[in-house]
């Protein structure tokens, strides 16, 4: 009776450092507001770079960012039913010519003097339109409560094909969040 419980300990112990580095963006604060335009998610995430990726960057490899944010309604009589389902990337460069790091998300872009800036506003997603003017499209109502998940990761599969090859077998290059899960109930009227 013992040893296979001894031997249980083992392999959780074991596995103790791999989880732990498994997860390097935790999400704080989510939430989910109206606005004049629909509904809005609203996170800060907390991460910092490695020295492998910030030398990355400052050597002209662009780092892509992917932030994804899901809800579903729950049903009593077989899975839980995807309602929204959206994804932003953003890119992250360095600019040797004018010295400065870029943050782009579609169109828009940014520019910083410093590294450390541009992760500052990297970590602080604020006011991301998820679900277009009263939600009727996507099939949700204001009031009623769903079940919503967030998470951002590092696309490694947007990287160039060497720095691609080396970044599976690496965790260096694997920064990605869990996915952070929680009770919304989408607010009746804009503020």
């Amino acid at each position: 009776m013992l040893e296979p419980l001894r031997s249980w300990l083992v392999a959780v112990v074991a596995l103790l450092p791999v989880l732990a580095l498994a997860v390097e963006i935790e999400i704080a604060n989510p939430q989910i507001t109206a606005s004049e335009d629909g509904f809005v998610v609203s996170a800060d995430f907390g991460f910092d770079l490695n020295e492998r990726l910030e030398e990355a960057v400052s050597r002209g490899v662009v780092l892509y960012f992917v932030t994804e944010f899901e809800m579903t309604r729950p049903r009593w009589y077989w899975l839980d039913e995807k309602v929204v389902s959206r994804s932003q990337t953003q890119r992250l460069s360095y600019h040797a010519l004018t010295r400065q790091y870029r943050l782009s998300r579609g169109g828009l872009h940014q520019s910083f003097d410093t590294l450390s800036e541009a992760l500052r506003v990297l970590s602080r997603l604020r006011n991301w339109l998820v679900i277009d003017g009263r939600g009727e499209k996507a099939g949700v109502q204001a009031g009623d409560t769903y079940m919503a998940a967030l998470r951002m990761r590092l696309d490694i599969n947007q990287l160039p094909r060497p720095f691609q090859i080396s970044a599976l077998g690496n965790r260096d290059w694997n920064l990605a969040s869990d996915w952070k899960v929680w009770q919304a109930t989408l607010p009746v009227e804009a503020r």
